[in-house]
C-alpha cells in the first residue's frame, strides 16, 4: 500500500493549472521544466519539476516495480523530518534541490567541452574554438545562412563578457554558470532582456509591438482561426504587459515580463501540488490522502512522466 500510495504522488505531482506554451519566453529561475505547463494536454511540467529535468527523461526504461523502489526513495528524501507527512516547506525544498542539481549538472557537462586545457577554467577562446573553430578562417564562408553564425557568435561572445565580471576573458565554474543560466544572476539580467527583444523584434527597431509579441507565440496556418489563448495574450500584451500603453514593450517592459523575479515559481509548485492532492487542507500530505488518488493510475501513463537516480548526492 506504501509503494502505491508513492506511485500516486508521482501522478499527484500532476494535476496542475495550465499555463499556455506562450510561456516559453518566461525566465523562471531554475526552470522547472522546458514544458508548457499545461495539464490538458498532459502532466509533464510537473513531473519534471518534480522528479529533475534529466531523470524524466529515462524513467520510460525503468520496470513498475523499479519505478516504485525509487518513488520510494524520492519520498523519503522529501520527508526530511520522518514524520510521514509532505509538507509544503519540504516538497519546495525538494523541488529547489532538483533546480539547483539540474543547473550544476548542465555546468559539468559542457565543462568537460570546453576547458580544453584542464586548468579549471574556460577562456573565451577555448569556447569560441569548440563552438566555432571549423567555420572561424572562413568567416563562415562555408555556412549556408553566414549572417546568422555570425550573430551567433557575437551573441556568444557579448553574453560571456558580461558574464566574465572581473573582464579577463576567462571565466571561472561561477562565471561559466551565469554564461549557461544568466536567469540565475542579476547582474547578467540586462543581456538576458537583450536576447529576448533580439529574437522578437523582427522590424529591429528595439521595441516589441503586439504583431511581434504574437508572432513569437503563434504562426497560423493557411485559413486558421487564432484560438483563444492568442486573444487572452493580446489582452495581456495591452493591458498588463504594455504598462506605460504606447503600444510597444520596451526594454523595462520586457523585463517585468520575462524575468519574474518576484515570482517563486518552486514555492508556487509546491503550493499547487499540495491544494491538488490535500483533501483535509491541512497543508500537508498524509498516505490515506495519497491513496484516495491511486484510481488516477490507472487511468495514466506513470512511465510517460519523467525518470529519477537517487544517490547519495541527491541529499538535501
Amino acid at each position: 500500500m506504501l509503494l502505491k500510495s508513492i506511485v500516486s504522488l508521482c501522478v499527484l505531482v500532476a494535476a496542475a493549472l495550465a499555463v499556455p506554451a506562450q510561456e516559453k519566453r518566461v525566465h523562471h529561475h531554475g526552470d522547472l521544466s522546458e514544458r508548457p505547463h499545461d495539464d490538458a494536454h498532459g502532466f509533464q511540467y510537473d513531473h519534471e519539476a518534480f522528479l529533475g529535468k534529466e531523470e524524466a527523461k529515462t524513467f520510460d526504461q525503468l520496470t513498475p516495480d523499479e519505478s516504485k523502489d525509487k518513488l520510494a526513495k524520492i519520498v523519503e528524501l522529501i520527508d526530511k523530518d520522518r514524520d510521514g507527512y509532505v509538507s509544503h516547506a519540504e516538497l519546495h525544498s525538494w523541488i529547489r534541490h532538483r533546480q539547483r542539481r539540474y543547473i550544476q549538472e548542465n555546468v559539468d557537462k559542457h565543462w568537460k567541452d570546453y576547458d580544453k586545457d584542464q586548468d579549471g577554467k574556460i577562456a573565451w577562446d577555448e569556447y569560441k574554438n569548440t563552438t566555432y573553430g571549423y567555420y572561424l578562417g572562413e568567416e563562415f564562408d562555408d555556412v549556408d545562412d553566414k549572417a546568422t553564425y555570425k550573430s551567433m557568435l557575437t551573441r556568444d561572445e557579448r553574453r560571456f563578457r558580461t558574464a566574465d565580471r572581473d573582464g579577463d576573458r576567462i571565466a571561472t565554474r561561477e562565471e561559466f554558470t551565469a554564461f549557461l543560466h544568466p536567469e540565475e544572476y542579476d547582474y547578467m539580467r540586462d543581456v538576458v532582456v537583450q536576447e529576448t527583444v533580439e529574437d522578437i523584434d523582427k522590424n529591429g527597431d528595439g521595441k516589441i509591438n503586439i504583431d511581434e509579441y504574437i508572432g513569437d507565440m503563434f504562426t497560423p496556418e493557411d485559413g486558421e482561426s487564432e484560438p483563444d489563448w492568442v486573444h487572452t495574450e493580446r489582452k495581456h500584451f495591452s493591458e498588463f504587459r504594455d504598462t506605460n500603453k504606447d503600444g510597444y514593450l520596451d526594454a523595462a517592459e520586457v523585463a517585468n515580463w520575462v524575468l519574474p523575479g518576484e515570482v517563486d515559481h518552486a514555492d508556487n509548485e509546491a503550493k499547487h501540488l499540495i491544494h491538488e492532492t490535500d483533501t483535509n487542507k491541512d497543508g500537508r500530505l498524509t498516505l490515506s490522502e495519497l491513496l484516495h488518488n491511486i484510481d488516477s493510475i490507472m487511468s495514466s501513463t506513470i512511465t510517460d512522466y519523467g525518470g529519477m537516480s537517487v544517490d547519495e548526492h541527491d541529499e538535501l
